[in-house]
């Protein structure tokens, strides 16, 4: 696919995406949709790919659907369709993706937008950054994933109030309850992003990998099932390369390399 609403690049091990429609806050249309889940796709193929960073050009991360792209449509345009084709492709394809995921958020991540920012596994916000839930404002309910994402990130009174308030949560208290796991200056943000992108990159990605959908399955299970759907995980873990390379890296005393596989 060609590549018009974003940007995508692969270096040094990190599958870069950037939303790049900053005229409109990186607001999501069909095309940036399909674009972005296609360029996930290509990176979960990509032997070259061992980390994905996920982030906004210009101002913000994204402001969310378009809505006057979506308006265009007409009166009887169904939402649920566009969710089920659209949103929800995307971010079954983050969460299935076995491989990190960095969300690094430069400015406003709301609506369908921050559905997406929540859907990474690792959340590094500019201080300058903010999340926010406006659809109650359009009469509408969280979609894009966050009425799963969000109460398992912050709890339900918290998301509940995000959602029915449609208030403003600076980067700072995001943190706070949750929601990112680190907050950083805005003119630092790039650079420490890309350490961390290079530190995953050079991991276990197998185990990283293993260990996502680990938690991920663990919460449609019960305890006991959990335990033993670990025991069978870690038994493929066991028998990786870098597995064999860790112990070896350890036994020398030296720092291992890793191939993720």
């Amino acid at each position: 696919m060609t590549y018009e609403t974003i940007l995508y690049d692969v270096s040094d091990g990190v599958g870069r995406i950037t939303l790049n429609r900053p005229a409109k806050l990186n607001a999501f249309n069909d095309r940036m949709i399909a674009e972005t889940t296609d360029a996930f796709r290509s990176a979960g193929r990509e032997t070259a790919v061992r980390c994905v960073v996920i982030t906004g050009m210009g101002r913000g991360f994204s402001s969310g659907q378009d809505l006057a792209d979506f308006r265009e449509r007409g009166e009887n345009v169904s939402i649920g369709e566009h969710l089920r084709h659209g949103y929800h492709r995307l971010i079954r394809q983050m969460l299935a993706l076995e491989k990190p995921i960095i969300g690094s958020i430069n400015g406003i991540a709301a609506g369908a937008g921050c559905g997406v920012a929540l859907a990474a596994d690792i959340r590094i916000a500019a201080d300058t950054a903010s999340f926010m839930l406006a659809f109650s404002r359009l009469g509408l309910i969280p979609d894009s994933g966050l009425n799963w994402l969000l109460p398992r990130l912050i709890g339900y009174a918290r998301a509940y109030e995000m959602a029915i308030t449609a208030d403003r949560v600076p980067a700072r208290q995001a943190q706070e309850w949750g929601m990112v796991n680190r907050v950083v200056p805005a003119d630092q943000l790039f650079e420490i992003t890309a350490a961390w992108a290079r530190r995953l990159a050079d991991g276990p990605t197998l185990a990283y990998g293993l260990t996502k959908r680990a938690m991920i399955r663990s919460w449609e299970m019960t305890p006991g099932e959990a335990l033993g759907y670990e025991a069978h995980l870690q038994e493929v873990a066991g028998r990786s390369e870098d597995n064999r390379e860790g112990i070896i890296a350890f036994l020398e005393k030296r720092e291992a390399r890793f191939s993720g596989r």
